[in-house]
């Protein structure tokens, strides 16, 4: 039986792609919130043109996807795919060794203080922001207390119980809340959903960690609810998995003392 020799010692492409240290380090900022490429020049102090090569390098691997800014098309914001990033890395231990091929997973600390709190912000939190405070109290239970709002309050979008619905959470009964009725709360983690809320995101007390996601608002797809259906249910199944990966963080950090 011939053995293919190149195939079986080359490197897998995950590691390749994140072994320079400045793409390593892309990767590592995009894994906390999505960003802009002034954002990610600032942070890793190397000239635009740099980070915009292993940005396309990151890209083109497909670990990496970029999408125009909603609140300013002049503006793109690039996002980190951790969901291929798992696969990767399964792939990639299990080329190594059948034993690392799956991790092990892991829990909530143990005597975690009180509860984490997180606050979802969109414009309207007509969708986005419901479908990820939905996903987050649905995944975490009583571990974790999620609240959502948005700068301009608009109705739940009829698309938005829907989808939810499909996935077996119940929306019927949500209401849109402005963000002002939690400006003295204090969060730990303050997640915008929506790149115009971002730009008047306000300071809360406590210092709560910001972190942003991109996502498109499923509203403005089609001519109508039917039409713009199949936006919704992309949409959130991108928050859905979004937020299984932020639950993940939220487990492995220490919580504040109340």
């Amino acid at each position: 039986m011939s053995v293919d020799v190149a195939s079986a010692t080359k490197a897998p492409s995950l590691f390749r792609l994140a072994a320079h240290p400045l793409r390593w380090r892309l990767l590592r900022e995009l894994a906390r919130s999505d960003r802009q490429v002034r954002e990610l020049t600032e942070m890793v102090g190397k000239p635009q043109s740099l980070v915009s090569y292993h940005l396309a390098q990151l890209r083109a691997g497909r670990l990496v996807s970029m999408r125009r800014s909603s609140a300013d098309g002049r503006d793109a914001y690039y996002s980190l795919d951790l969901a291929r990033c798992r696969q990767l890395l399964a792939e990639a231990g299990g080329a190594l060794h059948p034993g690392l091929a799956s991790g092990t997973p892991s829990g909530p600390p143990a005597g975690a203080a009180r509860r984490t709190k997180v606050l979802f912000l969109c414009t309207g939190n007509s969708t986005r922001s419901q479908l990820a405070e939905a996903f987050l109290r649905e995944f975490a239970g009583d571990s974790v207390e999620v609240a959502s709002a948005g700068s301009h309050p608009k109705p739940v979008h009829p698309n938005a119980v829907r989808v939810m619905q499909n996935r077996g959470i119940d929306l019927s009964g949500s209401r849109s809340k402005h963000l002002g009725e939690f400006s003295r709360r204090k969060f730990d983690y303050v997640i915008t959903l929506c790149d115009k809320v971002r730009e008047v995101c306000p300071e809360f007390p406590g210092g709560p960690e910001r972190i942003h996601w991109s996502i498109a608002d499923p509203a403005l797809e089609g001519r109508n609810d039917d039409e713009s259906y199949p936006a919704f249910q992309s949409v959130a199944s991108e928050i859905e998995n979004r937020v299984q990966f932020l639950l993940n963080v939220i487990e492995q950090q220490p919580r504040r003392k109340a």
